[in-house]
């Protein structure tokens, strides 16, 4: 068995990211720099019924879905949505307009 120890090994290619979890995938680096999805929701303001809210969704953006406060505590808050009915909904999830 003859010893080779003069040769030298291929390196590799250092890669400038790594690949992309999909195809058209945001680049890693890129994601850093898009600007926050939405303001969080101010949660200093207490509810009270006969308030006008709105919905967020998820990252505290807004859904369109509007509604009127009919009773409320600290946690919670029914609502009497225009389109549908009533539901008690967690305070971060509304936005009072």
């Amino acid at each position: 068995m003859t010893h080779v120890a003069n040769k030298l090994t291929p390196k590799l290619r250092k890669a400038s990211q790594p690949p992309l979890s999909y195809p058209g995938a945001t680049p890693d680096a890129d994601r850093a720099k898009n600007p926050p999805l939405a303001e969080p929701s101010a949660t200093n303001e207490e509810l009270s019924p006969g308030d006008r809210v709105e919905g967020l969704g998820n990252f505290g953006r807004p859904t369109g879905e509007l509604g009127t406060v009919e009773r409320a505590n600290e946690d919670d808050a029914v609502v009497k949505w225009d389109d549908d009915g009533r539901v008690r909904v967690h305070q971060p999830s509304l936005k009072k307009i």
